[in-house]
């Protein structure tokens, strides 16, 4: 199924019915306009019963009538007067009466299990105005719309209105010419709009933004802290969710770390929530971030095994088994993760998030200054790692036991980092040290693990080429071979990093 997507860039108006449109022909950088055109459109706006798309200002609607009869998906941008507008002709939807995969894809994490309804009925009556810049290039459209909504809700009633939109045409970017179109719509009688779309005019009020994150006041609580910590969290888990689903770079990777996050929140804080009422909600981000970790590993793996190879002479039979298989266990890891992003377990985890923000069970710690907690959380912290450590050094220095217990100092010390960034907002100079070192540490280690997958996987490619199992050349060898020095080099300046700054802690 093939969908289009733009930016839509326009002005909204409310008028008197009737009222003359303007001539824009006069604005700099129009010098023309064609005959207007006058087309009726009919949509149906589909919504959960929650209304969740237009709580977060997302409408989707089925269209018949002017130049894109279809399915359209209209989301914020963040910038004022823009929207991102999602299409799918007619032709290219299965069923008429269904919204397409493509459109719901990308709000799945909204809409959840929740099946679309109709929600509402708009008919338009439009009279479109394209105006033309240098080359008879069309640069704006304007639109005077005579509406007749109708609720499709409980106690939904029917309504008429008029009003002007002014949008921007291709990439023109043209702010200086939708400053002027505003100034001459309004002095021409076009009001402030009542609602920001035809949806919201004709449904009313909607839930409140499941996105808002509360304000950390003046005298903040340990549950103030903890609960905007978890919204920051779980917006940024949502916000990613769409990009996982068409595999954007990077996106696993963000999508991972916001769960990671949650689940620092949620265990980093003892007694300002309800333990026994959030530990599930531990074991369900640990299994998602999980999931996606394999997805997130190949991810690296695949840019590590280039630039292992970058400059090298080498065989495609080593490109392809050292950078190939990865790429197709990337594939297969990714499906699962969207399997798993489609199953009623994650969003039963999605909709239990959002009531323990909504609705937190709290604990005995709860109402304790939020620098109480924040003091707590990072001591536990540098006390684990430092017990970590002693650990450390009671191993035999590069056994395969010490080299573990790395890898466990470096896990305790990204979560140190993750309740660092959740305190961020108390601005204690002790925590953000603490966090800078912690930093230092995650990733001197992290290098370390790197160097160390590399190298087991260099010797596993060289027995595989000594069996016959593995078909390489000479020069992949000796390539193979000066790979693996570099990586035990790095290993040891990684080491000696980590070394340097763990007494800080």
């Amino acid at each position: 199924m093939v969908a289009s997507e733009q930016i839509e860039v326009e002005l909204k108006f409310d008028v008197e019915a009737g009222i003359e449109t303007p001539d824009l022909r006069v604005l700099p950088g129009v010098v023309g306009a064609r005959q207007p055109e006058t087309f009726l459109l009919d949509a149906t706006y589909y919504d959960t019963e929650n209304l969740d798309l237009a709580g977060n200002k997302i409408t989707m609607r089925r269209r018949t009538g002017g130049h894109d009869s279809g399915w359209h998906l209209k989301r914020p941008t963040g910038i004022a007067g823009a929207r991102r507008e999602l299409q799918v002709s007619f032709d290219e939807s299965a069923d008429d009466s269904t919204p397409p995969a493509a459109l719901t894809d990308p709000v799945r994490v909204l809409i959840r299990s929740r099946p679309l309804i109709p929600v509402a009925v708009i008919s338009t009556q439009r009279t479109v105005t394209t105006l033309l810049g240098a080359g008879d290039e069309p640069v704006a459209e304007l639109a005077a719309d005579l509406v007749t909504a109708r609720s499709l809700l409980p106690g939904g009633h029917s309504q008429e209105w008029a009003e002007w939109e002014f949008e921007l045409l291709g990439d023109s970017g043209n702010s200086r010419l939708l400053k002027d179109a505003s100034r001459a719509l309004a002095r021409a009688g076009g009001r402030e709009p009542s609602s920001a779309s035809k949806l919201a005019r004709a449904i009313g009020a909607t839930p409140a933004v499941s996105s808002a994150v509360p304000e950390l006041g003046k005298n903040p609580t340990a549950l103030d802290l903890v609960l905007t910590d978890l919204a920051t969290h779980r917006n940024a888990l949502v916000a990613w969710d769409p990009q996982v689903r068409v595999d954007t770079y990077d996106a696993v990777h963000q999508m991972r770390v916001s769960s990671r996050r949650l689940r620092s929140v949620l265990t980093g804080f003892k007694g300002v929530l309800d333990d026994e009422k959030t530990t599930h909600l531990d074991g369900e981000l640990r299994l998602l971030a999980r999931i996606l970790g394999d997805a997130r590993d190949s991810e690296v793996q695949i840019d590590i095994d280039i630039s292992l190879l970058e400059g090298e002479d080498v065989s495609d039979a080593l490109r392809e088994a050292l950078i190939g298989q990865e790429k197709a266990g990337h594939d297969r890891a990714l499906r699962v993760a969207h399997a798993a992003m489609n199953s009623n377990r994650y969003f039963a985890l999605l909709d239990d998030i959002d009531e323990l923000i909504a609705d937190p069970p709290t604990g005995p710690a709860a109402d304790d200054t939020a620098e109480m907690a924040a003091d707590r959380s990072i001591h536990r912290s540098r006390k684990r790692i430092r017990r970590e450590q002693a650990t450390l050094a009671t191993l035999p220095e590069g056994s395969d036991e010490w080299l573990e217990q790395l890898h466990v100092v470096r896990k305790k010390a990204k979560r140190l980092r993750y309740r660092v960034d959740a305190v961020s907002p108390l601005g204690k100079k002790h925590h953000q040290r603490a966090g800078k070192v912690a930093k230092v540490i995650q990733t001197a280690l992290g290098d370390v693990n790197d160097a160390l997958i590399n190298r087991q996987r260099i010797a596993e490619l060289v027995a595989q080429a000594q069996s016959g199992a593995l078909r390489l050349e000479p020069r992949d060898l000796f390539v193979l071979g000066r790979v693996d020095t570099r990586q035990a080099e790095a290993m040891q300046r990684a080491i000696a990093t980590y070394g340097s700054v763990i007494k800080d802690l």
